[in-house]
Order: C-alpha cells, then structure tokens, then sequence
C-alpha cells in the first residue's frame, strides 16, 4: 500500500508539472490557433535563468521566483514579437515551422550560454522534505500540485468572467471577425504568450528544484503535449487535468508493470482515447457544414 501511495503522490506531481506545460500548450492555441512546439525549451529556458538568480542570491525563493516570472514575461514578448507575429496570417504549417526551429535554437542556446551538465537548484525551502504518514514529498512537489490547481482555478475565472478572456476566444475562433468587434488582438496574443510562458516556466523551475536541472528538460515539452490532446487542445482546464492523469498513469505503468514502458504510457493512452473522442476528454466537438 505504501509503494502504491508513493507512486500516486510522485506521479500527480510529476503530473501537475505536464498540466501546467499543457495549459500553456492551450492557452497559445485557444487564443491564436498556433501550437508552440517551442513550449517545452521556453521551460528549461526560465529554469536555467532561475538557477542563475538563485547562485546569485544564496537561493533566496522570493527574488529568484519575482526575478524568473519577470524574465518569463519578457523573453514571450519578445518570442512573440520578433519571431510569431511576423508569421500571422501565413499558413499554419509554417507557423509551426517556425516554432520548432526556436525550439532549436533555445536548445543550443542553453548549453552555450550554461553548460551540458546537471545541476541542483539551489534552494533550502523547496528541497525540504514532509512526511505524509511514512511517505516522504519534497516541498515543491507540493508546491507544483497547488500552483496547478491555483491556475485552474485562475484560468476557470479568467475565460468565464473577463471581457479579455472572452476576447481571446474570439480571437481564437476568427482574427479578422475579432478586429472588425474592436478586438485588439495583438495585445491578446501576447497577453497568451505571457501567460503561457509564466506557467511553463513554473513548471520547468518547480521540476528542476523536486529533481534536476539539465538540458534534457526541454523533453517536457514532448510529454505534456500528449496531456493536451488528451484534453482537449481548446480546453485550458483539460489540459490540466490530462497532465495529471497521464502523470499518475506513467508512475503506475513505470512501477507495476516496466520501466521501459512508461515513456510510451502517455501515448498509449491518447491513441484510446481519441479513438473514441477525437476532439479530447474536454474539448468541445466541431461541427463543420460543407
């Protein structure tokens, strides 16, 4: 009972770190309709910076978390700026293109600018271990799983309630339709990418405290986007929970059947479940007349 509770408790936090990189994955897509393949070395990036704040500061949590989001919001500006919007109204394919040539480029960026080599994020608070009746969990895995659902919560708020998030759906749905209603959508899309790059940057800062930093990190990328097919693309709030039900399956599969299996569990699973719901758990169902 006590490895399986182990399992859980690693796996929704390994889980919680999928759905915030899933979000962000959603959060782009609903308001611009481009998928980032670049989300996941955007993470590492603002990892690696964070890392470096806490070697200057002698890990202090409260400027090495002001420091990080700061840079989050603007290497997305500036992401958005130099390299996206340029791209607007381009085809699609081309605009992925150019999202995957950055995930690239912030590849090699990080092993020129740092180094190819592990580390440890410096900071005291998040190493701390808590016992939970015999079942030790760091600090900050328990800090990803409330950050995601603080962001659940945020982005359930945020979409209902605001004319902004309202905007951004418009956005999504038609850009021309959006500007004709008055709808700036420059400042939505880069509203989007500030957001997205603050809760991915979460994620890849709270992931290398719980474990390590390296440039492997970017690898994030590639195992939450499944949780957002899983999701469904168009739904922040399924992306989510998808991270956290393929976090859990990974750890079960990992632990009671093979190691060897659980990099494809994720995988496994949202080959089943598009099979029956192609749009995702929570996406909503297009229906397109001809």
């Amino acid at each position: 009972m006590t490895y399986l509770l182990e399992l859980l408790s690693s796996g929704l936090a390994i889980g919680a770190v999928y759905g915030l990189i899933a979000m962000s994955f959603a959060i782009i897509y609903k308001s611009t309709g481009l998928l980032n393949f670049s989300q996941g070395e955007m993470s590492m990036i603002i990892a690696y910076v964070a890392w470096s704040i806490s070697t200057g500061t002698d890990g202090n949590p409260f400027i090495v978390a002001i420091g990080s989001i700061g840079f989050a919001i603007l290497f997305a500006l500036a992401v958005e700026r130099i390299a996206i919007r340029p791209m607007m109204g381009e085809p699609i394919l081309s605009q992925i293109m150019v999202t995957i040539g950055l995930s690239v480029i912030f590849r090699a960026l990080v092993t020129l600018l740092w180094d190819g080599l592990p580390h440890n994020m410096e900071l005291a608070a998040g190493n701390a271990l808590v016992d939970f009746g015999g079942i030790q969990v760091r600090v900050a895995q328990i800090a990803v799983v409330v950050m995601l659902f603080v962001a659940i919560a945020g982005m359930w708020t945020f979409f209902r309630y605001s004319r902004f998030g309202l905007a951004m759906r418009a956005v999504a749905s038609d850009d021309g339709t959006a500007q004709l209603m008055g709808v700036k959508t420059g400042r939505v899309q880069m509203a989007a990418w500030a957001a997205s790059a603050v809760m991915s940057g979460t994620a890849g800062v709270l992931f290398a405290i719980a474990f390590e930093l390296s440039p492997s990190l970017y690898g994030l990328g590639l195992k939450a986007f499944p949780a957002t097919i899983l999701g469904g693309l168009d739904s922040v709030i399924g992306s989510a929970f998808g991270g956290l039900i393929i976090g859990v399956a990974e750890n079960l599969v990992g632990g009671y059947i093979s190691s060897s299996l659980k990099e494809i569990a994720g995988f496994v699973i949202i080959i089943l479940i598009l099979m029956i719901r192609p749009y995702g758990l929570f996406g909503e169902k297009r229906i397109e007349r001809l």
